[in-house]
């Protein structure tokens, strides 16, 4: 398929590298020239503008969005219409609020225009390893598209989760359970670490438990590549962000009546974090690096 794909960032550059290497047709666009100059080693086609990008695709049109929720991605849906007709599709790849999903998707009705809202999970891995997609929006078009979704997924790696707002909705949840989790591995691991007097290798525990544990996992994995480049994570401030979708887990959780403690807790965690630069609040800032390519830092 020839899709459009805006936004060429840490993962919309390997998205459309995977499609591109599965034989479809990328053209690319993104604010910075540089980013444009990279998918187009990739072998991607390049547009210097979404009115450009939207001429060099064929009707009907299908735009893939990986850009930033809320204001960004609003103001590029709108954008966009006016270089869209009926028929065409848009997608949002991106993280956005399930509920802007669902506004967005009537919006685009009225023009005539088809939405589909996709959770995505694989972070800077997924280029090799492959997306988790969760797919909300029109069931006919998540099978008009689903080649797609197949060359972006593992085997098994997609699904269609339901009406608009429902791929979001999904992946909201499981990045309040990504919280909960990373807080777990967390804490455990400054336990350990505080015990000095066994001078515990967190590197080689982290291998072990993925050895038919019951914790074992793909974030102890990555732990066990962090704690060898890094054992003690040193020059790494435990500086925690959160990018929304924990916040809105916890809303969800409250306006349904849904206890939801230890999502909730891990959530403030990341608030501490950013008054107390505990080991714990390394392992987080230093995991969200590994899988997510967020990035840490560092101090001075």
């Amino acid at each position: 398929m020839r899709i459009g794909f805006v936004g060429l960032g840490k993962m919309g550059l390997n998205m459309a590298q995977r499609l591109i290497q599965d034989g479809h047709q990328i053209v690319g666009f993104a604010r910075h020239e540089s980013s444009r100059a990279a998918a187009a080693e990739k072998g991607a086609e390049t547009a210097d503008s979404l009115a450009a990008l939207a001429d060099k695709l064929s009707t009907p049109k299908i735009m893939w969005l990986m850009i930033p929720a809320g204001e960004p991605c609003e103001k590029t849906v709108n954008l966009l219409t006016s270089f869209l007709s009926k028929g065409d599709i848009i997608i949002d790849g991106g993280n956005s609020y399930y509920k802007d999903s669902i506004r967005r998707a009537q919006f685009l009705k009225d023009k005539g225009i088809h939405f589909l809202d996709v959770g995505t999970s694989g972070g800077i891995w997924g280029l090799k390893l492959g997306y988790c997609l969760m797919i909300g929006g029109e069931r006919d078009i998540f099978n008009r598209l689903e080649p797609v979704f197949k060359s972006l997924a593992p085997k098994d790696g997609y699904a269609y989760m339901g009406g608009h707002g429902a791929g979001h909705f999904v992946k909201m949840i499981h990045n309040g359970i990504e919280y909960a989790m990373l807080q777990a591995y967390a804490e455990g691991f400054d336990l350990m670490q505080a015990k000095k007097e066994y001078n515990l290798d967190l590197a080689k525990i982290s291998h072990l438990w993925n050895q038919g544990s019951v914790v074992r996992s793909w974030l102890l994995e990555l732990a066990e590549n962090m704690f060898n480049k890094n054992a003690d994570l040193e020059n790494i401030q435990g500086y925690v962000a959160d990018s929304g979708e924990g916040r809105w887990t916890v809303e969800e959780a409250l306006a349904s009546n849904i206890p939801a403690p230890v999502i909730t807790l891990s959530l403030l965690e990341r608030f501490a974090s950013r008054r107390d630069d505990s080991f714990a609040a390394k392992v987080l800032a230093g995991l969200r690096d590994e899988f997510g390519g967020h990035g840490v830092k560092y101090e001075r």
